[in-house]
């Protein structure tokens, strides 16, 4: 298996210096689906100016990422365009390898449950073999490597590869059971753009079935389990925002950039929800509005957490998703990491219901972003509106293709556990549906 990678790593570092050195790298740094108020690189050039000149990159409303970005960057600008494209590997490598210990634990797992007869008679075309699942890590490496959406943000100089490359390390922490790594891995993550704190919950019920502690509230094991991560994650998490400290010798970085991500000042068009409803609304009603549009990215972990307990990396997948669309300010860029996990979910393709449409969906609004966006910015001939039709179509999209594959998910278990041919009590036959 190490062979295919090699080659697909090849050819996507291949891409990516063929596209430094042509004229679109500087359409696609330019456009608004890849680079936000937050992660554009030329707002990380402008900060590693004033940072040369020796005042605060925060003291002006242009940078808003992290100091440790900063820092980063401040002894690697030369080799910019190197520090991304070995990201972009580094984030599928790790993918990789934790999709390869994840298909492990799923086929012992099927293999128990058959020896313990939890499953139908009937469901043996259901069954995950390993034959299927063994093409299946390096998939994940191809979706993410070579996917368009990953191409242009790496292209872009987007840091949106960076946090991405952060969650992959989280989530390779997480399957491969280390409790410390996964708690550093996902402070980082919390760190870099605040949301993925949802995928706490998800990470430590994976880590309490590696530990064979049942999820019960009343356990004891289950809260010094929950007590041991939740410190692990919270410590690491106030040491970075020390070092931070101590880089720039000021608390300016937290209303900068945390701040910055929960009010939503900047209403620069993106792929997002924020941007045109908070620039068409009453300036009285935005704090309120603001709330209510940040709760949603929250609002489903408890939920998800509840119906998805015994599956805490589909939970993942969900949330990852949930993320991508309900952030403030969400690129291609985020878009690509849950994708690259569709093919962990290949089992699910006979119960998806709308894949074909919901594809040529997500794929014509990806064409019609730049073309809409001429017309509005360049021709005169449409306005924001136009956008944010294709923004919102886009969206729509996206939450369609997450619902299917969570009934997909459900209807599967349920068929694992209860047969394929399902009857009423009258005899004939019935139909599965999800409420």
């Amino acid at each position: 298996m190490a062979a295919p990678l090699v080659l697909v790593v090849l050819a996507a570092v291949t891409v990516r210096a063929a596209l430094y050195r042509s004229s679109l790298a500087v359409f696609i740094a330019e456009r608004v689906e890849v680079a936000s108020p937050l992660n554009a690189w030329k707002r990380v050039v402008e900060g590693l100016a004033l940072l040369d000149l020796g005042v605060s990159p925060y003291s002006g409303a242009i940078f808003h990422e992290t100091p440790l970005i900063i820092y980063l960057f401040h002894f690697l600008i030369e080799y910019a365009e190197l520090v991304f494209i070995i990201t972009d590997v580094l984030t599928a490598v790790a993918l990789y390898l934790a999709i390869q210990d994840f298909n492990k634990v799923v086929f012992k797992k099927q293999k128990l449950l058959i020896e313990l007869d939890k499953y139908a008679p009937d469901v043996a075309e259901l069954i995950q073999t390993p034959m299927e699942m063994h093409y299946i890590p390096l998939k994940v490496a191809l979706f993410y490597l070579l996917n368009p959406y990953t191409v242009m943000s790496c292209v872009a100089k987007s840091t949106c590869a960076i946090n991405n490359s952060v969650i992959a390390f989280f989530i390779l922490a997480t399957i491969k059971g280390s409790a410390f790594l996964s708690a550093v891995f996902l402070a980082l993550a919390t760190y870099q753009s605040l949301y993925p704190l949802t995928l706490f919950a998800p990470a430590l019920l994976y880590l309490l079935q590696r530990q064979f502690i049942p999820i019960k509230l009343k356990s004891k094991s289950f809260w010094l389990y929950t007590m041991q991560y939740a410190s692990l994650y919270l410590c690491s998490l106030v040491v970075i925002i020390c070092l931070s400290f101590f880089l720039l010798n000021s608390w300016d970085f937290i209303p900068s950039v945390y701040g910055f991500i929960l009010s939503v000042p900047d209403l620069t068009p993106n792929i997002g929800l924020f941007w045109y409803f908070f620039a068409e609304m009453f300036e009285h009603f935005s704090l309120f509005f603001v709330c209510v549009f940040q709760i949603n990215v929250f609002f489903y972990t408890i939920p998800l957490a509840i119906k998805l307990k015994e599956h805490p990396v589909f939970f993942m997948f969900v949330q990852l998703a949930i993320i991508s669309i309900f952030k403030s300010y969400p690129t291609l860029g985020d878009v690509a990491l849950y994708m690259a996990f569709l093919p962990v979910w290949s089992h699910l393709y006979r119960f998806l219901r709308n894949i074909f449409i919901l594809s040529c969906v997500l794929i014509f609004c990806s064409f019609l972003f730049p073309v809409l966006w001429h017309l509005w910015i360049y021709a005169g001939s449409a306005n924001s509106n136009f956008y944010y039709a294709i923004t919102l179509t886009f969206n729509i999209g996206q939450i369609l293709l997450i619902s299917d594959y969570f009934y997909a998910f459900l209807r599967r278990e349920y068929y694992l556990t209860h047969g394929l041919h399902l009857t009423r009590q009258d005899g004939t036959e019935a139909m599965l549906v999800l409420k």
